[in-house]
């Protein structure tokens, strides 16, 4: 048996085959020895279509109440102000979306790709399940009872 000392102990070490050889020599022994099992295979999920702007409008309005003309320019400013803040690098903390957080910024030459990541809480157990009730008990309406 080969030996070559260590040059950091003085205790021999085996020396090693080196090759092709002794790579193939080591390989059927470690594809038997662990085989890999599948513990729940998921299913893929469908791809689902962007969310337009107008789509978001339509459910704005629905969820809101309030009239299309009324609600769009709202939401226009609403989207360039987003859209401005994560342009100048800033991260976003939006209750309902998340914390949105950016990571890397490249400028390409027909533009810029921001990558970000954004973390959204899991849903509470005693959320109200109506957009437009009110998560505190004691939340006061801002209009006034006919009766006042």
């Amino acid at each position: 048996m080969v030996t070559k000392a260590g040059a950091r102990g003085s205790a021999a070490k085996p020396a090693t085959a080196r090759g092709k050889a002794a790579v193939a020599a080591r390989k059927p022994a470690a594809a038997a020895a662990a085989e890999p099992v599948v513990v729940a295979e998921a299913a893929p999920e469908a791809a689902q279509p962007d969310f337009r702007r107008t789509e978001l409008l339509t459910q704005v309005v629905a969820r809101s109440g309030v009239k299309k003309k009324l609600a769009k320019p709202v939401l226009e400013a609403a989207l360039a102000l987003i859209g401005e803040a994560l342009a100048d690098g800033r991260d976003l903390n939006l209750e309902p979306l998340g914390k949105v957080r950016i990571n890397r910024v490249r400028q390409m030459a027909k533009g810029r790709v921001t990558v970000a990541r954004i973390r959204q809480a899991a849903p509470r157990a005693d959320a109200p399940d109506a957009p437009d009730t009110p998560r505190d008990k004691d939340a006061k309406e801002g209009v006034a009872d006919p009766a006042e």
